[in-house]
């Protein structure tokens, strides 16, 4: 660029001179990366809203996991079960249960037949 000074400049002689092929190439270029940028900042955005957004939907679904969990917790206690069978006439037994042990005999090997 020849001199010319801030006058230059500012009226863009640059873009006009004989050279100024030179200049557009280079202003093409920034021009290019400038919407690069900005495609990449946008794009980033976008992820960071997503990102959010999932956030969001995973505490709400913990929060839904935590209640039915409480709720599943409450149906499975005896009290309640006794309640829901009292209308079918069906009451907790007054016999403890007892445990049963069944004992299983060693069957004899084909060697133990042979010789006892």
């Amino acid at each position: 660029m020849k001199t010319g000074g801030l006058y230059a400049i500012l009226k863009a002689r640059f873009l006009v001179n004989e050279d100024a092929v030179k200049n557009w190439k280079f202003i093409i270029f920034l021009i290019f990366l400038a919407m690069i940028m900005i495609a990449n900042i946008h794009w980033y955005e976008k992820k960071v809203f997503q990102i959010v957004e999932l956030n969001k939907e995973v505490k709400e679904l913990r929060s839904e996991f935590v209640d039915r969990r409480s709720e599943l917790m409450k149906l499975k206690m005896e009290s309640t079960i006794s309640k829901k069978m009292e209308v079918r006439q069906i009451g907790p037994s007054s016999v403890p249960p007892t445990k049963i042990k069944v004992v299983k005999t060693k069957e004899k090997s084909v060697l133990d037949k042979i010789w006892p």
